[in-house]
């Protein structure tokens, strides 16, 4: 089946140049309001992306994600918040991007018409069959994504893809592929909008409960976390107290004993 192209439809709005301030900001916030509901509609596909990963992870595995402009920077954004949110060393979760750094901030022309070099910068990390590749591409028709994950399910490399439309490319070519269909943007073709969002929370919702199930989590507190600034301390501080029922100040020289909040919990059970 051909692909459906629902991100470069026209937008449901006309003349915004002409609409006040007050009713621009309504409308996108109308238009934000779909893209929870749609990426619920695909809950069951998140599911068992997850657990594939989960299972790679539990047995060495990495989880890479690969893509292209806004794409490929909320691929890097996720991975980056691994390490000091639940303690994983940063060769977990990898994030690449087309054009590499210096796309994180700059639009690096034609970097994703490639179709050979995302295979090149997976290979540059070794990715093997142990790992899992997520191909993110808001239209699904990136061929630096879509040349990598071709070159990953060569190798029987597991791979997903996260993509906003039917019969995307992208899906073709991932063992795991998720199509969450948000609509036109409030901006014709402008997928940095509902489609970076859906992608953001899809992202959040795979990391997360990855962690979860790597015991990176405890209750519902970040007892792995890295403590890098004061408010963190104060947190892990704050955490130890109420488990340990001690003092603040007590509970902050085992902090700054054991170094996070797990290991001060560990060696002062009663």
């Amino acid at each position: 089946m051909a692909v459906q192209k629902i991100t470069e439809q026209s937008s449901h709005y006309q003349h915004l140049e002409k609409m006040p301030v007050a009713e621009l900001l309504s409308n996108i916030n109308k238009e934000d309001k779909k893209v929870a509901t749609a990426v619920e509609a695909v809950l069951p596909q998140i599911e068992v992306l997850v657990k594939a990963i989960a299972d790679k992870m539990l047995a060495g595995g990495r989880l890479f994600y690969i893509g292209a402009g806004t794409s490929g920077r909320l691929g890097i954004l996720d991975a980056s918040e691994c390490p000091p949110t639940f303690g994983v060393s940063p060769d977990l979760v990898i994030g690449i991007i087309a054009g590499g750094y210096k796309a994180i901030t700059q639009a690096v022309e034609f970097a994703e018409d490639d179709d050979e070099q995302g295979w090149k910068d997976l290979m540059e990390y070794h990715v093997c069959d142990r790992d899992v590749v997520i191909g993110v591409a808001a239209s699904g028709t990136t061929p630096y994504v879509i040349g990598a994950l071709q070159q990953c399910k060569n190798r029987n490399i597991i791979t997903g893809s996260i993509s906003c439309n039917l019969n995307a490319p992208v899906s073709e070519v991932a063992y795991y592929p998720i199509e969450v269909i948000v609509g036109p943007e409030f901006i014709t073709g402008s997928t940095r909008m509902k489609s970076g969002t859906a992608q953001k929370l899809i992202l959040n919702m795979i990391s997360t409960t990855l962690m979860i199930q790597l015991g990176r989590v405890e209750n519902n507190t970040m007892v792995n976390m890295q403590l890098t600034n004061e408010k963190l301390i104060d947190r892990g501080v704050r955490m130890v107290m109420d488990k340990l029922n001690i003092s603040y100040a007590d509970a902050k020289a085992l902090l700054i004993k054991y170094g996070s909040v797990k290991k001060s919990l560990e060696n002062n059970a009663s």
